[in-house]
């Protein structure tokens, strides 16, 4: 038996009970469960704690991964830190990673881990401009002279924007992460995180700068998606399910509740981050609606879908990324742990909650 057939067989052996986990029954069983048993998990991020990874550690600050019995500790990346090599080497048991290319190159390089969950339905990579350009379309940003784009980024997406929408490499110039030779020059363009560049630019320039999504675009990929070891999917199924339900939970909430929690924890990880920036960095997630969009309301947050994945890689063997048959996308997610509806009564209630007592 494959162990995905014999996931799903062990899945249906749990009951109803499990079909449901947003229910109050599942929740008061997982409540009854985390009282005799408290499973200790390890999560990595790719970067210092920020916004893009409130929902995670408000999880943690809120106690939702501990009403399901999971006792995380979120451990985070940094300028320094490569989490990524610690996954198959059973280091760590969930490691969040930036988009699906990640994902495929781990595919190709025969890494065991597969993709669970994607929290993000938008990558919110961008391209800024200064105002008053004439870049407020996407398609005027190729014939900017000047672009500011890092090394690892020339060699991924700017190989889908030459090959999509015309973009030159005449154009390309270095991006250390430093603003300043973009805010020196307003025909140049430069790459940025939409959570965190472009509230960078406005502090430092003193102007809005105007931002395009990739993701608007064309880029297609899941964004801040869950992996994990294919021998924790086959062998405990069900630890990947409340790993993947807190989460979606944790993320509900932090857009939707109460982020004070998780900005608190958040601070005392990387102390410098703000509560400023960390709850503009969290409305930018909502006003883009990078979480919430695409099947996300129907399905819940961190819904995927095989075809999906699969136009993507078609895109990126386009861009020259991968060769024809190079990657197997049923080796890069599994949906089982998703799509299921998990937070959206959640989601309802908080709505309801905040119509009814607006802020004074």
């Amino acid at each position: 038996m494959t162990p995905l057939r014999w996931r799903r067989r062990r899945l249906l052996g749990m009951g109803a009970a499990a079909a449901l986990p947003a229910s109050a029954g599942w929740l008061a069983s997982a409540a009854a469960w985390a009282q005799s048993e408290r499973v200790k998990v390890t999560f990595a991020t790719n970067w210092k704690a920020q916004a893009a990874h409130g929902g995670f550690y408000q999880a943690v600050a809120d106690g939702t991964y501990s009403k399901l019995g999971l006792d995380v500790t979120i451990v985070q990346g940094g300028p320094a830190v490569n989490n990524r090599p610690l996954l198959p080497a059973g280091r760590i048991d969930f490691l969040m990673t930036g988009n699906l290319l990640h994902s495929f190159d781990n595919v190709r390089n025969q890494v065991p881990t597969v993709v669970v969950a994607a929290i993000f339905q938008k990558d919110p990579q961008a391209l800024m401009a200064h105002p008053g350009q004439g870049y407020e379309s996407f398609e005027a940003l190729r014939r900017a002279p000047v672009a500011f784009i890092a090394k690892d980024a020339q060699f991924t997406w700017w190989a889908w924007l030459k090959a999509v929408h015309g973009f030159r490499d005449e154009q390309l110039r270095p991006y250390n992460y430093n603003l300043g030779p973009w805010l020196a020059n307003a025909k140049s363009i430069q790459q940025g995180y939409a959570v965190a560049e472009p509230l960078y630019a406005q502090r430092q320039g003193g102007f809005k700068p105007v931002v395009h999504l990739l993701a608007d675009h064309g880029f297609s990929t899941y964004s801040t998606v869950i992996e994990t070891r294919r021998e924790l999917v086959a062998k405990r199924p069900e630890l990947v399910q409340k790993f993947v339900d807190g989460s979606i939970l944790g993320w509900t909430q932090y857009l939707h509740g109460n982020p004070q929690t998780a900005h608190a924890l958040m601070r005392k990880e990387n102390p410098d981050m703000g509560e400023e920036e960390l709850m503009a960095s969290r409305q930018r997630l909502l006003d883009d609606a990078i979480v919430e969009s695409g099947d996300v309301l129907q399905r819940g947050l961190g819904t995927m879908k095989r075809e999906r994945a699969a136009e993507f890689l078609q895109q990126m063997v386009r861009a020259g990324l991968y060769k024809p048959g190079q990657v197997d996308v049923g080796a890069v997610l599994v949906e089982d742990f998703v799509n299921r509806g998990v937070g959206l009564d959640l989601r309802r209630r908080l709505l309801d909650g905040r119509r009814a007592s607006p802020p004074a």
